[in-house]
């Protein structure tokens, strides 16, 4: 499965990372940021209406090359103007020929959150995002244990970070509740076989407290897609590839919004 090779790949390249700068260098680099920051992702996320959060990236395992010429910092820029309440940015290099330095740069263009797409298997991710400029980090529920689960939600709120626990099924619901997780996400997309289906989202929807934010990932195309999540009770919808693949990000992000009818 595409999701075990992604683990294989992300424990070999922090394993890496870790020899060029220990954790306890990076806890010490950490140590001197600002962690009381009233934890803006999730600030975004509870707005009157639908949030979107839109993705920067390049890539994916399942469609390879999204976009040939990848101006990142002008992509985000783009998303804040179009009216994104926040933004995603792929940091893994593999599979999503992301970088650690595209976020870095995104920072310092926009204003709005933004959440660091990765493949969280170590503590010395949640540390590293923080250090990059993250505002919130991604944990899977499908490639961690409960008990690393929890840890990693709680070092992310030490350090001011949002923790987006990803989940597919009922069985990683129930963890990521147990996880006391502020934010909670499903992806629509089935990892196995890449198989989309936004009504997972809806389906699971019902599951989740509403004091805990919502956010439906993967496969939105249509204004319909939005409502139909926005009447489910979704706080959020995170959109990569239908946004990334629009060469007018404001007109795509409009026409999702219904302030266009069509484009």
């Amino acid at each position: 499965m595409i999701l075990d090779d992604i683990t294989v790949k992300t424990k070999e390249r922090i394993a890496q990372a870790k020899r060029e700068l220990p954790l306890l260098q990076l806890k010490s680099l950490v140590a001197d940021l600002d962690c009381e920051t009233g934890f803006p992702f999730e600030k975004a996320l509870r707005q009157e209406g639908i949030s979107f959060i839109c993705e920067v990236k390049k890539a994916s395992p399942s469609k390879g090359i999204i976009v040939e010429n990848f101006p990142y910092k002008e992509i985000a820029a783009a998303y804040e103007a179009a009216g994104a309440h926040a933004v995603s940015v792929l940091t893994e290099p593999a599979f999503f020929k992301g970088e650690n330095r595209y976020l870095t740069e995104i920072r310092k263009e926009i204003s709005i959150p933004i959440l660091r797409k990765d493949f969280t298997v170590d503590e010395y991710m949640i540390y590293e995002a923080k250090s990059i400029g993250a505002d919130a980090v991604l944990l899977i529920c499908s490639i961690l244990s409960e008990s690393q689960l929890k840890e990693y939600v709680a070092i992310a709120k030490s350090l001011g970070l949002s923790a987006l626990v990803e989940v597919h099924d009922e069985t990683e619901l129930r963890m990521a509740l147990d996880a006391d997780t502020a934010v909670i996400g499903v992806n629509n997309r089935d990892l196995k076989d890449f198989s989309v289906d936004i009504n997972n989202s809806r389906r699971l929807r019902l599951m989740v407290p509403e004091s805990i934010l919502f956010v439906s990932e993967s496969g939105m195309k249509t204004p319909e897609d939005i409502i139909r999540l926005r009447d489910n009770g979704t706080d959020a919808v995170l959109i990569g590839e239908t946004l990334m693949r629009s060469p007018d990000k404001k007109a795509m992000l409009d026409h999702l919004t219904g302030k266009q009818v069509s484009l």
